[in-house]
Formats: C-alpha cells, sequence, structure tokens
C-alpha cells in the first residue's frame, strides 16, 4: 500500500514537472496566468514569477492586470529579491492607486528597504532610504493597520545608524585617540539626544577625558582634569545609580589627587 502510495506520488510529481515545463515553454499566456496563479496559491513562488515575468508585459490594460502584478510583486517579496519587490510594488502603488492592496503593496515596499539596510559596520546609505520610505508611508497613510510596524522598523533602523557612530568614538577610545573619540561623543549626544546608549557615550566619554588627564604632559595636566571632573559631575547628574558608578568613583578620586598636586 505504501509502495503504491510513494508511486502515484512520484507520478504526480512528475506530470506536474512535466506540465509546468510545457506551459513554461508555450506560448498560452492564459495557461501561465493560470497555472502561475496555482503555484503562488500554494506557496511556489520561485516557479509562479517564472512564469508572471513572461506574461506581465502582455496583460498590460486588461482586466487581469492587476491581480497579476500584485503577485508578481508578491513573488519577489516572498523570494527575498527586496530590490526587485521594492520597484515591482512601488510601480503597482503608481498604476493602481486606488486599490484595495495600495496600503499594503506601499508598507512592503518600503519594508523591502528595511531588508537591504546592511549591518552596521557598513555603509547605511539604504538604511536612510529605508527610513526615508517608511516614513513616507507613514505620512501616507497615517491610519494604517501597518503604522506600529512601520514605527516600530523605523525604531530598529535609527538604533542601528546610532550604534554605528557609537562604535566610532568607541575605536577612538580603544585606540587611546581621546580627543577624537571625546569629540566624536560629544557629535553622537548632539546628534542623537534621545538615545539609548546616552548613557554609555557620556561614561566614554568621561573615561577617554580622564585617560587623557591622567597621560598628559604637565602644562596640560590641570585643563584636562577639570575637563574630566565637568564630565564626571555631568554624568552624574542624569545616571548616579548606573553601572559605572564605582568605576567612576575611582577614577574620581585619582582626579582628585592629580588636581592638588
Amino acid at each position: 500500500m505504501k509502495q503504491t502510495l510513494l508511486t502515484l506520488l512520484i507520478s504526480t510529481i512528475f506530470l506536474s514537472c512535466g506540465e509546468y515545463q510545457k506551459v513554461l515553454n508555450g506560448d498560452d499566456i492564459a495557461s501561465k496566468f493560470t497555472l502561475g496563479t496555482s503555484f503562488y496559491d500554494d506557496g511556489n513562488f520561485s516557479k509562479a514569477n517564472r512564469l508572471f515575468e513572461q506574461i506581465v508585459p502582455k496583460y498590460r490594460g486588461k482586466p487581469q492586470a492587476q491581480k497579476l502584478m500584485y503577485m508578481h510583486a508578491m513573488c519577489f517579496y516572498e523570494t527575498k529579491d527586496f530590490y526587485a519587490s521594492n520597484y515591482r510594488m512601488e510601480k503597482f502603488v503608481n498604476t493602481y492607486p486606488n486599490s484595495e492592496k495600495n496600503e499594503e503593496i506601499a508598507f512592503l515596499a518600503a519594508k523591502s528597504y528595511y531588508f537591504m539596510s546592511p549591518p552596521f559596520s557598513k555603509d547605511q546609505t539604504d538604511t536612510k532610504i529605508a527610513i526615508d520610505k517608511l516614513q513616507l508611508f507613514i505620512n501616507t497613510f497615517p491610519d494604517s493597520e501597518y503604522i506600529a510596524d512601520a514605527n516600530s522598523l523605523i525604531f530598529e533602523l535609527d538604533y542601528k545608524l546610532e550604534y554605528k557612530v557609537y562604535n566610532t568614538a568607541l575605536q577612538y577610545n580603544t585606540l587611546n585617540d581621546h580627543e577624537a573619540a571625546i569629540k566624536s561623543f560629544n557629535n553622537f549626544v548632539v546628534e542623537f539626544p534621545g538615545s539609548s546608549l546616552r548613557e554609555k557615550v557620556l561614561y566614554y566619554k568621561f573615561d577617554s577625558a580622564y585617560k587623557l588627564a591622567v597621560n598628559s604632559v604637565n602644562y596640560k595636566m590641570q585643563d584636562r582634569v577639570d575637563d574630566a571632573i565637568t564630565y564626571y559631575n555631568s554624568f552624574l547628574k542624569y545616571y548616579n545609580e548606573s553601572e559605572f558608578i564605582e568605576d567612576l568613583e575611582l577614577k574620581f578620586e585619582e582626579l582628585n589627587k592629580l588636581k592638588t598636586t
């Protein structure tokens, strides 16, 4: 019985593959549309899109064109070809501004750019574009069911930009280029005033100033000690229960000793 079922299954697969190749290589656009839709409904987006790519231009202006362009765009999204999905989805929105699918497609078009955002260590041009596109969606569809998701994606992308700047400043600290570190941390505070990384930024700014002071030549030391103490007081003003307090206190005591000599 099991062998019979297996044989039937294999036969069905071969027949299905044979039908697919026949339709794919044929000239009947209606068959391509029907079979492509069947593959789409079954979640076989790669095969569906091979068929759709052949017939999209031929359905232009026909009643089925809107459905075809929707499925075509979604196939790129589902197969993670996000550059193509963004392009096709934006084209869909512009072509069918009154479509009931317009809001969904506009969101997924912007979300496609979210998926193209690279790791923080890489150039962040696509990240900034993704933020702009998600914000444009929010502005265009302020009452959309996707607003919460769009805001969440923007928050994540914003954090990536913040972390890149923070990481660059932290590298200056690690490499003992403390003046560059202090400048970079100051720029961070101005650029990202509400960042969740602010506590770490203020701590490492103080740490950089501390290291700059204790390793300073004599004629610059007092000014640098004063700067470091200023950063210490600024940190305590906002984070007097920080995980860094013990380390801060030890370094502050050392700075005070230098100040009295």
